[in-house]
């Protein structure tokens, strides 16, 4: 274990054609080992099209089982190049079962485990209920070479709930796999900016690193806004890429996370018993008249 850690967040295009996205996935890996990077995290779903934005049948014929040949090729990339890897990809569980998830691969190739999305979301141009089942695996942290780690997917990133259990259950490092973007008609419906205010706002309840990967360009109707970022334990958003695609590198302390953790105790001054109405409370039940 080492306190110094370099991330590397690879932001793509995805074009129609999966083998080809993820051969270019594979180049940019190792563009990413090459400029340092030690743990490396691709985007939500990272070597096709999102397939929220429409309904068909057809693409349950692209999920994969975990142990795939894509799988087991980047677990082996993750041995060669000694990095930790985090591969976002659409899981077939079983006959008829879908999650969006995401593997981990340590250093030495080994698999750590598959994160799943808890919060599907069900909006326009969202329509991932249609292809996912809600994740069951609860929120997992994963104690790699180059530090702990948890992992939430897109939608999850919005809910603070997310990032203090996986706080709470030592993470330091919490990545934020994406697909996230604008209507290409209405570029004024871009949450970007909501988007990184609240993700890192996260880092802050909980004394933690964040690091959001996001894809780029457009894809039937919508347009990618990219955007991924690593932002520290105070908020600080450290480096961010714009909308076209990178690699972005950034080397943290995770020395870091005494400091901010000594200075807002948040974890310390925690009142769970006093919480209980959060698991009580109907929605919205406190705006009824």
């Amino acid at each position: 274990m080492t306190e110094n850690v370099t991330i590397g967040l690879v932001q793509m295009k995805c074009g129609e054609d999966i083998a080809q996205n993820t051969a270019h996935t594979i180049e940019k890996i190792k563009e990413a080992a090459a400029k340092g990077a030690q743990i490396v995290c691709l985007q939500e779903l990272f070597n096709a099209h999102y397939c929220g934005q429409q309904l068909d049948v057809t693409l349950y014929d692209t999920a994969e089982p975990v142990d795939c040949t894509m799988l087991a090729g980047m677990s082996e990339l993750a041995k060669n190049l000694g990095i930790v890897l985090i591969v976002p990809f659409y899981e077939k569980a079983g006959r008829g079962l879908y999650f969006n998830s995401a593997a981990v691969y340590d250093a030495d190739g080994r698999h750590l485990g598959t994160t799943r999305k808890n919060h599907i979301p069900h909006a326009p141009q969202y329509e991932e209920k249609y292809y996912f089942a809600p994740g069951n695996t609860g929120y997992p942290v994963y104690e790699t070479r180059y530090g702990k780690i948890g992992i939430g997917i897109c939608w999850d990133e919005w809910f603070p709930e997310v990032a203090r259990i996986m706080a709470l259950k030592g993470a330091e490092i919490l990545f934020y796999p994406s697909a996230i973007g604008s209507d290409h008609d209405n570029p004024e419906l871009s949450l970007r900016p909501s988007w990184e205010k609240a993700i890192s706002a996260h880092g802050i309840s909980n004394g933690v690193f964040i690091a959001a990967s996001n894809r780029v360009g457009r894809e039937h109707a919508m347009t990618f806004y990219g955007g991924s970022f690593v932002s520290d334990p105070l908020g600080t958003v450290l480096q961010s890429l714009g909308d076209e695609e990178g690699i972005l590198i950034q080397q943290i302390d995770l020395a870091q996370i005494d400091f901010a953790r000594n200075l807002l105790q948040f974890l310390r001054d925690r009142r769970p018993e006093t919480y209980g109405p959060l698991l009580e409370l109907e929605a919205f039940s406190g705006m009824k008249k």
